[in-house]
């Protein structure tokens, strides 16, 4: 299954996707719930009811980042091998680990709010997944049972501040600066997303693209790892790292301006178009 959350004339929802090649998708409503997180176990999920009658096409609502107010945001770097090698950095052993703060998510075609202090706004494409059972010490061959389902982010980093400090924190949580989404669709869904292409795409050009198989840690390497220091929860989302050809690293740099139009796009699971836009202030 594929489940969104979304607004419509002023109200949340959660809605299970009903995906069309010919027309807009639909969205079903489920009875109570009002968005995808804390409280949407796969069990909960699968139990409520579907409101057919209200079902909505995609293209009436605002769909919300797809996990509004996770509890936890934990995202991975350096994870792809040609990330690491345009950065100059040794192979990591181990997983390197930063957060972000629920405030810097938007929706998959919200605007990016490009803030003033900063002159280098880099696009990272990231597949993220999102916890469905909870769990601490999770053991590998038992990381499967806690996985919600799957999504895609852009990791937006502002790369003169990443680097005022060796903690890489004020560089990634900006206001408003994460989109991610479109729908959130279970491990069922996409049986083979380790083979699936993960791309960035600026005014036509192919920036990023790699095989999501190509991680240097795997998903349930990052599960086990993460589950062993803190109790993953449901709705705590994990973005699992980006390809190379970012911004910063391009000759000429490549960083984005007010105006331009970022897509990222997994195979199988969607994709994120969204506009970068100075912030009036």
């Amino acid at each position: 299954m594929a489940y969104a959350t979304f607004e419509i004339d002023g109200r949340r929802r959660v809605g299970v996707v009903e995906r069309s090649d010919h027309a807009a998708d639909r969205l079903v409503p489920l009875d109570g719930l009002v968005e995808l997180g804390p409280s949407t176990t796969p069990d909960v999920l699968a139990d409520a009811r579907r409101l057919e009658d209200e079902a909505v096409g995609v293209d009436e609502v605002r769909l919300c980042p797809v996990v509004p107010n996770p509890g936890k945001i934990i995202c991975i770097g350096l994870n792809y091998h040609e990330h690491v090698g345009e950065t100059g950095r040794d192979l990591p052993t181990y997983p390197v680990m930063f957060t972000k703060f629920p405030s810097a998510l938007i929706g998959p075609y919200e605007d990016i709010v490009a803030p003033p202090e900063t002159t280098e706004i880099d696009y990272e494409a990231e597949m993220a997944l999102v916890i469905g059972r909870p769990g601490r010490r999770i053991p590998r061959e038992q990381t499967h049972e806690h996985i919600l389902g799957y999504t895609v982010a852009n990791d937006i980093s502002m790369r003169d501040y990443q680097r005022k400090t060796h903690q890489w924190l004020q560089g990634k949580t900006w206001d408003r600066s994460t989109p991610i989404g479109p729908y959130l669709l279970t491990p069922q869904e996409v049986p083979g997303i380790a083979d699936a292409c993960i791309r960035t795409v600026l005014d036509g050009n192919v920036l990023q693209e790699a095989l999501v198989s190509q991680l240097i840690f795997d998903i349930p390497r990052l599960i086990e790892t993460i589950s062993e220091f803190t109790t993953l929860l449901p709705g705590d989302v994990i973005l699992t790292g980006t390809p190379g050809g970012v911004g910063m690293k391009r000759q000429p740099p490549v960083f984005l301006e007010d105006g331009d139009c970022i897509t990222v796009e997994i195979e199988g699971l969607g994709s994120l178009t969204n506009t970068v836009r100075n912030e009036r202030v």
